[in-house]
């Protein structure tokens, strides 16, 4: 495994109005490496990753990704930066309903401004089972194909930098091992690192290291 630094935040606050949410002195994660952020509801978790992935503006420090400072980045930069070095799965999936499974997945391309590669798409359709729902539109498919669905679409443009919010949160225990596991799968195949940030205590132990996260009192 390589020791290079995909991601290193150095005394990052975020505050809302006069209450600060986020305030992480160190944090920092190496290529293929998986890290649970693990804390209550309420203690800037959603927040420390919409930071991670250059969606909200920090008050103070440093956000590196791959060497590359975030705020150092215009917003039309920033946009191209995430689109080609990052992927995402949020607790709300956010498929687009007019588009089939295949186009959701090539669409992560498109925005990453690169070739469709329908091998790539191919690949990860039979690597997640699910091929045979190639042309379906989501809404006819399960919380757990659609989850397996947006799984394809953070990782088919091989990103260094995978982010997922809540992803077991909402599923049964059987349902939630497979998804972690998948998810943990598929992101070191791709070659990706990822950060799972979670309330959910069954993912303790699932991932290669937790950083805890406490509500600023």
């Amino acid at each position: 495994m390589s020791e290079e630094l995909v991601l290193n935040v150095s005394d990052l606050k975020f505050t809302y109005g006069d209450k600060q949410i986020v305030d992480i002195s160190e944090f920092a994660l190496k290529s293929g490496q998986s890290m649970a952020v693990i804390g209550p509801s309420g203690c800037g978790k959603t927040t420390f990753l919409h930071l991670l992935a250059g969606l909200l503006s920090p008050g103070a420090g440093t956000i590196q990704i791959l060497g590359q400072e975030l705020s150092q980045l215009s917003l039309s930069a920033l946009d191209r930066f995430r689109g080609q070095n990052m992927g995402m799965v949020f607790q709300r999936l956010f498929l687009m309903p007019a588009l089939t499974v295949r186009q959701n997945i090539e669409l992560a391309q498109k925005m990453a401004r690169v070739d469709v590669d329908v091998q790539a798409v191919d690949r990860l359709l039979t690597e997640l089972g699910i091929q045979d729902l190639s042309d379906r539109k989501p809404k006819m498919l399960s919380q757990g194909q659609a989850q397996r669905v947006a799984i394809a679409r953070a990782l088919v443009h091989r990103p260094a930098l995978v982010l997922a919010d809540e992803p077991t949160s909402a599923l049964d225990n059987d349902r939630a091992e497979d998804a972690l596991s998948l998810l943990k799968h598929s992101a070191e195949t791709a070659g990706a690192s990822l950060v799972v940030v979670t309330h959910d205590e069954r993912v303790r132990g699932k991932l290669d290291s937790e950083f805890e996260m406490e509500a600023i009192v």
